[in-house]
């Protein structure tokens, strides 16, 4: 007999303290319901990084992306204001805007023409003169909430009550909370610039790979034999906030010289945002993971890097270590599928967790649940 949504998410005890926690079930990662629940909330509703700030530095600047299964686009208007829309034509629901980034000095739907000014007014409807009882100021586009921190643009598509209907809504500021702004702030990111982004499509739950960066370097020594010889994994720490975790490792160097080259400095930054951003910081060096579910068991990972120096003098430098990022990152791909191959069979449902090293990991299950807990009570 299926048991119901309320009865997965029943399962998991968020209150237990993490000597005695459990990871949260299986189920979590293999139920459509579940996943169809996480959009609704964890993902509609939870602040999503979706652009770039030095995407949209002119007017008619835009930028497309998905939160869950919601369109958006962001633009700078001719005001010189950036404003985030649902990129959904108000005439048939194509997608306005198709490129992933581009200029423009007017939103134009391919579809049909509708046309809609930088600022999200309808301004052209073809064919459309003897249609009664339509107001054109009425069907601009549908603004969504924006704000900015850092170098990025987030963006929120959940309604103006909050992230729950009984709640207030919660500002991006508030999201972050202010211990980890206040961290940002004193790493003075300013003169860090992007450099290249890479895309990895991963047969597994984003779960997974979200499971598998909070665990506190737990996997490093086994799985990542680079990256194992400049990170000190006995002095490796975790430093929980209430919606972020922070991974921190002294640096050394012992073997693979094209990793030691590339991840430099006397301390490495690993920073976690809920639900699904991921910052990690070395000298001079910043590469960012954005993981985006795309059905129960795909999952997109975009990686951003950025560098102090991104003159032609330091590209073959930044392409070295850009190497050295997807080397990593395919090991992680391919044991976050075995993983999701171990969470299908019955032979497992839950395991127990490291308090030495995944109490990331058990941050992120607990606040996973409040979310989908208040989902299925409103």
């Amino acid at each position: 007999m299926n048991k119901s949504v309320v009865d997965l998410i029943r399962a998991y005890d968020a209150f237990n303290p993490l000597s005695r926690a459990s990871t949260i079930p299986s189920s979590w990662y293999t139920d459509a319901r579940i996943f169809d629940l996480e959009k609704q909330t964890v993902l509609g509703d939870s602040w999503q990084m979706a652009a770039r700030f030095d995407q949209l530095t002119k007017p008619g600047d835009y930028v497309t992306a998905e939160i869950g299964d919601e369109p958006i686009v962001i633009v700078r208007g001719n005001d010189n204001q950036m404003r985030g829309f649902f990129n959904v034509c108000r005439h048939h629901a194509a997608a306005v805007m198709t490129e992933y980034e581009g200029h423009a000095n007017q939103m134009r739907c391919p579809y049909h023409g509708w046309t809609y000014s930088l600022e999200g007014e309808l301004k052209g409807t073809p064919d459309f003169n003897d249609v009664c009882s339509f107001n054109r100021t009425e069907n601009g586009l549908i603004p969504i909430e924006i704000d900015f921190w850092e170098k990025w643009v987030f963006a929120r598509v959940g309604n103006d009550e909050g992230r729950n209907s009984h709640e207030t809504r919660v500002t991006l500021h508030e999201f972050l909370g202010v211990d980890l702004v206040e961290q940002f702030r004193k790493l003075d990111l300013a003169n860090l610039h992007w450099f290249e982004r890479r895309s990895y499509k991963l047969s597994c739950n984003w779960k997974v790979f979200v499971d598998n960066y909070l665990d506190g370097g737990y996997h490093v020594p086994h799985l990542h034999k680079g990256l194992d010889s400049v990170l000190d994994y006995s002095n490796y720490s975790i430093e929980n906030g209430e919606r972020f975790c922070l991974q921190a490792s002294p640096m050394f160097s012992r073997d693979h010289e094209d990793v030691s080259a590339s991840r430099k400095g006397s301390r490495a930054l690993y920073y976690w945002l809920y639900p699904n951003f991921m910052m990690n910081l070395y000298e001079g060096a910043l590469d960012t993971n954005l993981v985006r579910p795309i059905t129960i068991d795909r999952t997109e990972v975009i990686f951003d890097f950025y560098f102090t120096d991104v003159s032609e003098a330091a590209r073959e430098r930044n392409l070295a270590s850009v190497n050295v990022g997807d080397r990593i990152q395919q090991e992680d791909l391919d044991i976050c599928e075995s993983v999701q191959r171990g969470l299908n069979s019955r032979a497992y449902d839950a395991g127990r967790l490291s308090v030495r090293r995944e109490a990331g990991e058990h941050l992120f299950h607990r606040i996973l649940h409040s979310d989908l807990k208040a989902g299925v009570e409103d």
